[in-house]
């Protein structure tokens, strides 16, 4: 890891000798005495300086200090040198891009100015366009490529002293950190410069670039006594990735905060935010979390693909009868769908799946999300903010006046929101959520709990779906082995397995898989369609044993069961299925 987190100025590494000889060969020195508009000795006086003092300034911008000639003169001779068009003042914005994420220290200090961002780019005006180091941590801010202009030197001064100016907001927040003591005025804007570096900027482009390469789903930045801990979770499994020294742990944490749009002075409270950055040449969408603990600031980066939305039942490991299953319910133009599990069991994924086969022109889909996960086109999404008083609930009251055809509600989390999704799929909607429960036959009993009318639930509800998330086994890897008598009846295998022709596999490890034997995840399933038998238990407020049971005997696979049969197909492993189910 990238440790030099105290680089400061534009000419970081500084120049070697050599290459400070070289601005006379052939750089913009040796242009400017060629077309005569500095003498050799002034020019050679002029570098001899440069050198001497390790300036801040490049050697192009000391020229103008020193008086050897004007700024425009500069301007002029920057442009036709390095081939790149000048720019006026004019085209300056009133508010910079990515300002928030860049110290106006910084860009002043550098003397650049973010002009504006397009398809090309994100355009910047530069005293110096020939600074590699500058244009590289601006190519690593913005996430994608630089496209520099040739700004006066004096222009660009300007605009720092009266229109780029701190904001009453950071200054208040700076203010209040001061008085509390926590972290004094001068800490706060070191520390937003040392998160516009470009060592910083790197370190933390790399934990993402290196956490996509690695399929990670999330990234944890953990400060601790002694070190910053970088860890992954992969296929759900955490996994250490690096120590770095404690002392990067702030700047790290702060380059996060200002990617997300958080407050880097605020370190008392919990934060969340989301940004997006471009690897390579594809948009990632990452959610944060920043929570307080005794050694700093612990940072979750979730890792969101704009794929991830786009996904099949097929490709989320669904057989082809659990698939026909969910596509009958889906057919079905009112109802409840329910997808539901523990936290991290892909039941987000599973509904975007089923939003996106019902995703036709013909069909109007609206959805309440907390968060908004992926952005999918043709369907309307809100993002709900209960800060400002846009709850699941109110949200819902809303797009029922949308003339939607089918609601996707993020999480069920209460029964007034339960009520208005029933009240929605009562009067013609179809409407999909999720819920927090072990199995699918103990959602219904949790609905029941909730204080939803069982009269209601029966003439409402469609299909549950529970689900967990398992490693898929390594293909390149995998290694055959069969399942002793013995152990088959411990783990009842016999109940969704055929032993004579079932193939289980271990996990081995090779390159292909980094040595864990596994390469992605798939999804077993339980899938409760309610029958009028089913529908009885619930007027009865039967348990949830008792629905599981008429499920069952109705051929119900239940997540047990469904996973020893994938892992007979050699999908999975038995050990993978102990980890995330039980034993019915």
């Amino acid at each position: 890891m990238t440790t030099d987190v105290s680089i400061k100025g534009q000419h970081s590494p500084s120049a070697s000798p050599q290459q400070k000889a070289s601005l006379l060969d052939s750089g913009i020195g040796g242009y400017l005495v060629q077309t005569g508009r500095l003498r050799r000795e002034e020019a050679e006086n002029a570098l001899r300086i440069f050198s001497e003092q390790q300036s801040e300034s490049s050697f192009a911008v000391l020229l103008v200090r020193m008086g050897m000639l004007s700024d425009q003169e500069l301007a002029q001779a920057q442009s036709a040198f390095h081939g790149i068009p000048l720019i006026d003042e004019s085209e300056f914005p009133e508010r910079l891009p990515y300002g928030s994420r860049i110290s106006l220290a910084f860009l002043n200090r550098n003397l650049c100015v973010p002009v504006q961002e397009d398809e090309a780019g994100l355009m910047v005006a530069m005293a110096d366009p020939d600074n590699p180091y500058l244009l590289e941590a601006l190519k690593m801010v913005s996430g994608c490529e630089v496209v520099p202009r040739v700004g006066v030197v004096s222009e660009i001064e300007a605009a720092f002293r009266q229109r780029y100016t701190e904001t009453d907001e950071e200054a208040a927040a700076r203010g209040e950190v001061g008085r509390l003591g926590a972290v004094g005025d001068d800490d706060i804007e070191h520390l937003k410069e040392l998160a516009s570096e470009a060592p910083v900027i790197k370190l933390v482009n790399q934990l993402i670039q290196q956490a996509v390469n690695q399929q990670a789903s999330d990234i944890h930045i953990e400060p601790f006594e002694q070190s910053l801990k970088v860890r992954y979770r992969i296929d759900g499994i955490m996994r250490e990735i690096e120590d770095a020294p404690a002392g990067v742990a702030a700047a790290v944490v702060s380059r996060v905060k200002i990617l997300a749009n958080l407050n880097i002075a605020e370190r008392r409270l919990p934060q969340d935010g989301r940004f997006k950055i471009k690897v390579k040449g594809v948009w990632l969408d990452l959610r944060v979390s920043t929570v307080p603990t005794v050694y700093g600031e612990s940072v979750v980066l979730r890792l969101l693909h704009s794929e991830g939305a786009g996904g099949d039942f097929k490709c989320l490991g669904f057989t082809r009868e659990q698939e026909e299953k969910l596509r009958a319910a889906l057919s079905i133009p009112h109802g409840i769908i329910l997808v539901t599990g523990p936290t991290g069991s892909g039941k987000t994924t599973t509904l975007y799946a089923a939003l996106n086969h019902l995703n036709t022109p013909e069909r109007k889909i609206l959805s309440v999300e907390d968060p908004v996960e992926y952005n999918i086109d043709g369907i309307n999404q809100i993002q709900v903010k209960p800060q400002i008083g846009l709850t699941f609930s109110n949200a819902l009251r809303s797009i029922v006046r949308q003339d939607p055809d089918v609601i996707m509600i993020g999480e069920m989390r209460d029964q007034e929101t339960a009520a208005i999704a029933i009240q929605s799929a009562l009067t013609g909607h179809l409407v999909l959520s999720t819920l927090h429960t072990n199995d699918a036959a103990g959602s219904i009993t949790r609905l029941l709990d909730m204080g939803v009318d069982d009269f209601l639930l029966k003439s409402t509800l469609t299909a549950v779906l529970a689900q967990r998330l398992v490693r898929r086994l390594c293909d390149a890897c995998k290694q055959p082995y069969r399942v002793g008598e013995e152990l088959a009846q411990r783990l009842r295998l016999s109940a969704s397995v055929e032993m004579e022709t079932a193939q289980f596999y271990t996990a081995h490890g090779c390159e292909q898989c980094r040595g864990t034997g596994y390469i992605g995840r798939a999804a077993i399933v339980e899938i409760i369609l309610l029958d009028d038998k089913i529908r009885d238990l619930i007027m009865a407020r039967a348990d949830s044993l008792s629905i599981a049971r008429q499920a069952r005997s109705a051929n119900m696979l239940t997540l047990y069961e469904d996973g020893m049969a994938k892992a007979a197909k050699g999908v999975t492993t038995i050990e993978e299925i102990l980890r995330v189910t039980r034993l019915d």
